[in-house]
Parts: structure tokens; sequence; C-alpha cells
């Protein structure tokens, strides 16, 4: 079923309702049946009833909470403050909802959402380079699409000792495998391909490496298991990246230099980082190829590395 939405939000002024009209139409570009004003309410159209409908047929409301629009709301002044009121009622019916999504826009005060909805979890869109990640948290949130569903029970792997004994939890070739999922790395990529896993089952990654230079090194997405790699350049430990989303991963290839960090994301969804520690060139001086890097791979699911 196509999730129909309100969206709730004051005219602050023309660039923050052209703000609020870029987010409407591109959710409804991604499957979401928004409720705006701009379009549904026409000229000599009834606004108390527009509202009233609105808010009645809708599964989920946006509350875009700029400075204005929370002043609006906490004098019940307005279509924010009429909306106020009937959002309220709802809640008074189900205090349990999570039928009201706030969303911060154009808001540095401390009082982030009105009194009426404090206490509820909010989406800040203040910082505008975060806006992809935040965009999609949003969306996921509307289609209930979690980036963590909760997984499925796996069998207990002692349960039965001659299945347990089966399970392969290592790959064959464990010269060009470390298994766990923090470690430190040190191999000659001409052998093997260039290619060197890290992780196991569905945190597996296969990484795939080539000769740049004893400075640099290609890194690709080619092998099965990898979908997507980013270079890091803004940040010098793996403990420092807040969101790996926010990283650019439309290329095949890229670059690190020593001590660049470089993020993955495996077909499974789970991220991991490597930071490149050391490189020889056999074509530069040195005896043979070989890298050395540090590697993290997020157990929980998540694009956080710093916490």
């Amino acid at each position: 079923m196509i999730p129909k939405v309100f969206v709730s939000y004051s005219h602050d002024n023309e660039e923050h309702k052209e703000w609020v009209l870029q987010l409407a139409i591109r959710l409804r570009s991604n499957g979401v049946d928004i409720i705006l004003d701009r379009w549904n309410l026409k000229l000599g159209s009834d606004l108390a009833a527009f509202m009233e409908q609105g808010l009645s047929k809708s599964q989920r409301v946006i509350c875009i909470c700029s400075e204005k629009y929370v002043t609006k709301a906490n004098e019940g002044k307005g279509g924010a403050g009429y909306e106020k009121q009937i959002i309220s009622a709802e809640y008074i019916q189900d205090q349990n909802s999570n039928w009201v999504i706030p969303l911060i826009r154009n808001n540095d005060t401390t009082k982030k959402v009105p009194i009426f909805l404090g206490g509820r979890q909010y989406i800040d869109f203040n910082d505008s380079n975060l806006y992809e990640s935040k965009y999609e948290e949003l969306l996921r949130d509307i289609l209930d699409e979690p980036v963590l569903p909760i997984p499925p029970i796996g069998k207990n792997p002692f349960k039965n000792i001659k299945d347990f004994a089966k399970q392969r939890f290592i790959p064959s070739n464990e010269k060009y495998v470390s298994p766990a999922v923090k470690g430190l790395v040190t191999f000659d990529y001409s052998n093997n391909n260039g290619r060197y896993c890290i992780g196991q089952n569905e945190l597996m990654f296969e990484l795939c490496f080539s000769k740049a230079s004893n400075r640099s090194i290609h890194i690709y997405n080619d092998s099965a298991s990898v979908s997507t790699v980013a270079l890091v350049k803004d940040l010098s430990d793996i403990n420092q990246i807040a969101d790996a989303r926010i990283y650019d991963s439309s290329s095949r290839i890229r670059t690190p230099i020593i001590n660049q960090i470089v993020v993955l994301q495996n077909i499974n969804g789970f991220y991991a980082a490597i930071k490149i520690l050391a490189l020889k060139d056999d074509k530069r001086g040195d005896y043979n190829d070989e890298i050395t890097f540090e590697y993290v791979i997020q157990t929980n699911g998540s694009s956080v590395f710093n916490i």
C-alpha cells in the first residue's frame, strides 16, 4: 500500500517554501503520496477543512519544525497552530503513536520541536551536507524499510555436533583470509590476483587490489561480495567516521594513498573501513609488491564507526 503523508509547515519565506516543495516532489517520486497545500489547496478552498481532511486521511505526518513553525505551534497561531490542535487530539487517543515525524529545518535554537511533540524522536535536516543520508533515513522510515531490519534467528551451531563439524568458517585458502571483524593485514598483492578476504559469512568482503605506486594503490568493487567502494579524504582514523554513506561510492575504482581510508559496502549491506598503512612496489626499488592495512567491519549493520 502506498503511504499517504501530510506535510505540515509554516511559510517562513520563499526559500523555505521551495525547499519543502522539492522535498515533497522527491518523496512522491520515491513512492510516497504527499499531501501538500501548494498543489492540493485551490483558490477559495476552506483552509481548515483541507487541514482536517488531509490529516485524517494520512498514515503519517511530517512536521517541518523551523524556528517560526515551533513558535507558531506553541502560541497556537496560524495554520501551524491549528494543525497542532488536530495532531494533539490524535495523540491524546494514542500516546504511543509514531504518526508524526518531526523534521528539523532552519532551526538553530534549543527548542527543536513544539511542546506538543516533546520527547518525540526527530530527524535533523539543518546540515545540508548530510541531506542525502537524512533523506534516506526519512524515506526508509515512511516506507518501513529500516537500515537495520531485525535479522532472522539462525540455527544453534552447537546443537548438533555433526552439523557443526561440517561448517566452514574459514575458506580453504587461509593465506589470503582474515576472518576476524577487525585486524592488521600485510600481503603481497601481486599474488592471488590481488584479492584478500576479510570477515566471514554475511560479513565477508573480498578486497581487490592492483598496483598504482609505492605511495598509492587501486582498490575495486569487482568482487562478487563487494557492492561499493568510496574514498574518505577528510579523516585520518577509522573511528572518526560518523556515517560511511556520505562518501561517494559511484565509481568502480578508488586510489587511496598511504594513511588514507576506504569504506566498502558488501552485498549484504554491511560496511567495512580499511586504512592503508604501508605500500611496497617491486618496480620502484622494493623486493616485492606489498600492502599493509588495518580494517574494521561494522557488525551491527550501521554505517557508523565512531561509537
